[in-house]
């Protein structure tokens, strides 16, 4: 595929780039012309040991002599919009060929797995999982994505319009880019942030999930409008529910959101039955579509609740099915069973919210709950547990003093509420995140009983536990046994189908443990959880926190579901993605429909094709497990060091993230004034480590870990373990991705600050030490030389940024050395945030 990359993407960019200079705007050419000029003047004053200070004032010297300071930074300015924009062609460009360099029909494809399963004779048994397996993807709302939503929709004029080389129009798009602001004027409401991923939904996932599902079913020859699981692929949803993630989301969020969701789905429905009422014109069919079409506009736009469900609108069109097959010899039928289609798998929800919180928050309502009886919450786990079971009421609204309580009780009333205009699957679940024991469960199990009033057995929703830190992840299988035990809550489980869904990783497992025992973690944690279910009868549904970025568990999705072996329950695949990997992988159909086939492909033929090899053996197990405890105590000395949070919190843009207005939620969880690691919020101290470009979180103490193994002498194992493990190539292929887009050169300079020498000095050396031993595990001369379509767009990104790195670098080197920034610095550094973030938005 390079060949192609290099023809359709690197060329094209070459080429379009041009065009910036001939646009009509004061400065540009002058811009454009001395851009490439710093970017030389960067990569060789990295390359001789300069400082980004040194490179910059060294290029005005000599490009702009004389200038005064003003000019100097105005120019900047203009440097960083230009670059920006150059990122935005970019990404055009690479949409734009996203047929030609990726193999859509090929392996993962749905055309694929059909083939396989029927040259292999296994087309019955892939029928029969279908039967209860999906695909969930859900979309929250935690901020990576700088672009706002009008040039997100230039990016998406420009990608059509460079699919057929329309180069009038790209220069149109062009200079409207370039009076197109890229900033967000004001800081995004909660709600804001659900109507900008509704987008998505209406216009990319409406269309894909069909079309997906329709070639699956017609390629295994089943009827689509009987087909009993149409919820193979589906969307969840967090903005509006997840309180833990957004402090600012309230009840009447959550409300207002999932109104959206319907609407716009009633719009896609309308926009859909006129487009049907043009075909189907004929007697005893026209009355039934026009009747149907009444109803969602009576709904639509004139707030009347015509249907109390799905069912009623489906009765309606299975009468005009019914009587197109019997008068018309179902002409245009396969256009009615697609519309049923969308219906059975939409229904009037769209995508399936979730309520989220913490744990402790929980603790501390219930505490108040019996403050107000005259109790405290005092005792034993069992003791607490016995408690808060045997409350048959909760206090009223007006009692509580904690407002924040009286909004615990309301988010949670909101549940019936939306259930009885959405359906159940458009609010079912609630997420218990920092979940440590059996009682952060029973917390909110007993909460939402008393609240919708119900009886055990009863209970319309589905409780959540989110295991995060590696202590979490350890106690897991113990705590959930516990629960299994229980007569109360097995009788709710009984009532959810014997299905209990359990999330694990997300932020904070990464953060606390390292990249290789995180990961390590969670796989041993699914495998015993799944143990401990299958002995109770209980069928369970992992649910992966796993983000975008490598270093908060993304990276490669399909060889992640495809490597996890048969010791992992897999009746379901269901994964959060977020900012930058929503719009990249499933921001356009072609990119939605490939990715979404990919993961169903790969879930499915780990099913249908069990692989011994997938299932680790004792010495390699025990080889993983070695390294990951190694990598565990190596990230620990790196975090227990005195400079870890000083130099987050004064030499990485951290405390920039909440001056961006990309999101709602603060930089941090808590209060006070005071800078804690565990306050952290995932997305600031990831991407603190992004702009730096030192990726602290995806890599560090892989190097170490292998040194140490290779002093034993495993060094041979371990090679061995990488040729024969898909599990463990892609987890260092995925470390492998992080350390590509590090560059080490434009911090160099610290290992000569006084203060933070030593700190970036340990940070370099395991960096390098990474390097160089996964190379020779993977028996590689170069990272990624196995996949040099990623490493090609990795290098064409960074090297466009590499300017804003140097002015983003230049302006924290200036306020290290005046020991205090200036207002001019800290817009700099701001500024430059939105390119540097936006051009690492490959699939990594």
């Amino acid at each position: 595929m390079y060949p192609i990359y290099d023809t359709q993407v690197a060329k094209r960019f070459t080429i379009y780039n041009s065009l910036f200079l001939d646009l009509p705007f004061d400065d540009i050419y002058v811009t454009g012309t001395l851009l490439p000029f710093l970017g030389k003047a960067c990569e060789r004053g990295y390359a001789s040991g300069k400082s980004p200070r040194e490179i910059i004032d060294g290029f005005f010297e000599e490009m702009m002599p004389g200038e005064n300071e003003k000019k100097r930074f105005d120019f900047l300015f203009e440097m960083i919009q230009y670059v920006e924009r150059q990122v935005v062609l970019f990404d055009s460009i690479e949409d734009a060929a996203y047929e030609k360099i990726n193999d859509i029909s090929g392996k993962g494809s749905v055309k694929a797995l059909i083939n396989r399963v029927e040259t292999d004779r296994k087309k019955e048994a892939l029928i029969e999982k279908l039967k209860n397996f999906s695909v969930r993807l859900t979309l929250t709302a935690h901020p990576t994505q700088f672009y706002p939503g009008n040039v997100l929709g230039i990016i998406t004029d420009l990608e059509n319009a460079i699919r057929t080389d329309d180069l009038e129009n790209i220069n149109l798009l062009l200079q409207q880019l370039g009076k197109t602001g890229f900033i967000n004027r004001e800081q995004p409401t909660p709600f804001n942030e659900a109507v900008s991923l509704i987008w998505y939904l209406e216009n990319v996932f409406y269309h894909s999930i069909p079309d997906i599902i329709i070639r699956l079913l017609k390629g295994l020859d089943q009827p689509l409008h009987t087909w009993e699981n149409p919820a193979i692929l589906k969307v969840g949803f967090w903005p509006g529910g997840d309180r833990d993630g957004n402090p600012f989301v309230t009840h009447e969020t959550t409300i207002q959101v999932a109104d959206r969701l319907k609407k716009w789905l009633m719009r896609c429905y309308y926009r859909d039955l006129r487009a049907l009422k043009k075909r189907l014109t004929f007697k005893h069919v026209e009355e039934h579509i026009v009747k149907a079409e009444r109803g969602i506009f009576f709904t639509l736009f004139e707030n009347k609740e015509v249907y109390s469900s799905k069912d009623d609108l489906l009765a309606i069109l299975l009468e005009a099915r019914e009587a197109l097959i019997k008068y018309h010899d179902g002409l245009f039928l396969d256009l009615l069973d697609r519309f049923i289609l969308k219906v059975r798998i939409f229904g009037f929800h769209f995508a399936h919210m979730d309520l989220r919180q913490d744990s402790r928050k929980h603790d501390a309502f219930w505490e108040e709950v019996f403050s107000i009886q005259g109790k405290e919450f005092v005792g034993t786990e069992e003791e607490l547990i016995d408690k808060v079971m045997k409350t048959k009421a909760l206090p009223s609204l007006e009692h509580f003093e904690e407002p924040f309580h009286r909004e615990i009780l309301q988010s949670m009333a909101t549940v019936k509420s939306v259930q009885k205009t959405n359906g159940e699957e458009g609010l079912h679940r609630y997420i218990i995140s920092n979940c440590q024991s059996v009682l952060h469960l029973l917390e909110v199990y007993q909460l939402a009983k008393l609240t919708m009033g119900v009886k055990p057995g009863g209970l319309p929703v589905d409780i959540v536990p989110l295991f995060e830190t590696v202590e979490d992840l350890k106690m897991a299988p113990e705590i959930m046994t516990r629960l299994y035990t229980m007569p109360e809550y097995k009788t709710h489980l009984k009532s959810r189908g014997s299905k209990q869904s359990i999330m694990l990783g997300f932020s904070d497992g990464t953060k606390d443990g390292g990249y290789l025992k995180a990961n390590w973690s969670i796989l041993v944690a699914k495998e015993e959880l799944t143990r401990v279910s299958r002995e109770h009868g209980i069928q369970v549904v992992f649910f992966d926190g796993r983000g975008g970025p490598v270093a908060r568990g993304g990276g490669n999705l399909h060889n992640f579901y495809a490597s996890l072996g048969q010791k992992v329950e897999n009746s379901e695949i269901q994964v959060t993605i977020q900012g930058q990997t929503i719009s990249s992988n499933y921001g356009k159909q072609v990119s939605c429909t490939y990715n979404f086939e990919q993961l169903l492909s790969a879930g499915l033929e780990n099913h249908l094709y069990p692989d011994a090899e997938k299932n680790l053996n004792d010495e390699q197990r025990a080889l993983i497990q070695q390294l990951a405890d190694s990598g565990y105590e190596a990230y620990k000395a790196l975090k227990s060091h005195p400079k870890f949070v000083p130099y987050l919190e004064h030499v990485a843009p951290l405390k920039f993230f909440g001056m961006t207005n990309i999101g709602s939620r603060p930089m941090k969880r808590g209060g006070g004034s005071g800078l804690k690691f565990e306050d952290l919020r995932a997305i600031p101290f990831v991407g603190s480590w992004a702009q730096m470009k030192q990726n602290i979180p995806g890599f560090y103490g892989v190097g170490s870990a292998i040194a140490e193994l290779e002093k034993e002498g495993k060094m041979g194992e371990l090679k061995k373990l990488y040729q024969d493990s898909l599990f463990f190539r892609t987890l260092l292929g995925n470390s492998m991705q992080s350390l590509n887009k590090c560059y080490y050169p434009a911090t160099a300079y610290l290992k000569d600050n006084p203060e933070y020498s030593e700190f970036w000095k340990m940070l370099y050396k395991e960096f390098e030490c990474s390097v160089e031993k996964l190379k020779q595990v993977a028996g590689m001369e170069e990272l990624l030389e196995d996949n040099p379509v990623s490493k090609a767009s990795i290098e064409i990104r960074e090297r466009i940024v590499l300017p804003l790195i140097t002015i983003q670098q230049y302006a924290i080197q200036i306020g290290l050395e005046n020991g205090a920034s200036a207002e001019i610095l800290d817009k700099l550094i701001l500024r430059t945030m939105f390119g540097i973030i936006n051009a690492t938005r490959n699939a990594a």
